[in-house]
């Protein structure tokens, strides 16, 4: 277990919230999480801002994980993140493209790190939720972390279980797990 500099979580979220652009509020947030998920065992070698071969394309984040037994064992070696750090929810459309990202690179787990979350309701499945369940059926699971749900971690065991809550809960209902 490595623990969180929430002072560190806090510099980079104020970085983002007091950005100029969307580019540098945007950068924050990729920093943020590059940092949180670097700390976790087994995961290293980022690569961000990477262009498809057509250039058409962008990840805005993604890992290499060796499935260290404290880290994110049972995940995929190569985890691509998707970084949303919007003031409102994350729509349907914009989850239906980080889906086709993945399944245009043969991946069968992606996380989007949505600051307010995704559209629709998790009950119903309506809006954004709805591209979550259908991926499902392409044998893909699409993790959503929030910016609360950030806030909140205060080490790497946080955020280990925190992803595995989520991805217990898709397979389970459907659904993911925190987010409303």
């Amino acid at each position: 277990m490595t623990s969180i500099d929430d002072g560190r979580v806090a510099a980079l979220l104020a970085a983002g919230d007091n950005a100029v652009s969307n580019a540098a509020r945007g950068k924050a947030f990729e920093d943020l999480l590059t940092y949180l998920f670097e700390l976790v065992p087994g995961i290293s070698a980022s690569v961000r801002n990477q262009l498809d071969a057509f250039s058409s394309e962008e990840i805005d984040i993604a890992f290499w994980n060796d499935g260290d037994p404290n880290g994110l064992r049972q995940f995929d070696q190569i985890i691509l993140v998707e970084c949303k750090n919007w003031s409102k929810p994350v729509g349907a459309s914009e989850v239906t493209i980080f889906n086709a990202k993945l399944e245009a690179r043969g991946r069968p787990l992606g996380v989007l790190v949505a600051a307010s979350g995704i559209t629709g309701d998790a009950d119903d499945l309506s809006a954004a939720h709805q591209i979550l369940f259908r991926a499902l059926g392409q044998k893909r699971e699409i993790l959503v972390v929030t910016r609360t749900e950030i806030e909140q971690l205060c080490d790497t065991d946080d955020l280990v279980r925190l992803l595995k809550r989520k991805k217990l809960q898709l397979a389970v209902s459907g659904t993911i797990y925190g987010v409303s």
